[in-house]
């Protein structure tokens, strides 16, 4: 099964329980679809960046499930058919690799010190001849 994050606005003008059926619904088809709501984060009513079909406010929440590969093409299909959703996203979240080596560091060789000494001196420049 893989972990997906789902972020979705709802339309600010909702009663609490319209928006809440409309929660439950999404929520529900997660679990009926085989998948786990595994947290649900409900970040409120915020001010949109544009307007969206004339509304300025918005109710966002993010999601996080697990679910096969085929759930959030279906959810995708009734967040665009329902009328309530302004905007979503879904985006499979990757795990961390733990047998993943970190890169060695590398270090200058020497001091900045020590590598000027090194350099040979510029030749001088010619006198001005008068």
């Amino acid at each position: 099964m893989n972990k997906y994050e789902l972020v979705y606005v709802i339309d600010a003008a909702l009663e609490d329980e319209a928006r809440k059926a409309v929660i439950d619904r999404f929520n529900g088809m997660i679990e009926q679809n085989g998948g786990k709501v595994l947290k649900v984060d409900e970040w409120g009513k915020r001010r949109l960046a544009y307007p969206i079909n004339y509304k300025t406010e918005g109710y966002y929440l993010l999601v996080n499930f697990e679910s096969e590969a085929t759930l959030p093409r279906e959810i995708e299909r009734n967040m665009q058919i329902a009328e309530t959703i302004l905007r979503y996203l879904i985006v499979k979240v990757e795990e961390k690799r733990s047998n993943v080596k970190p890169r060695p560091v590398r270090v200058a060789p020497e001091a900045p010190e020590a590598a000027a000494e090194a350099q040979p001196e510029a030749p001088a420049a010619p006198a001005d001849a008068e």
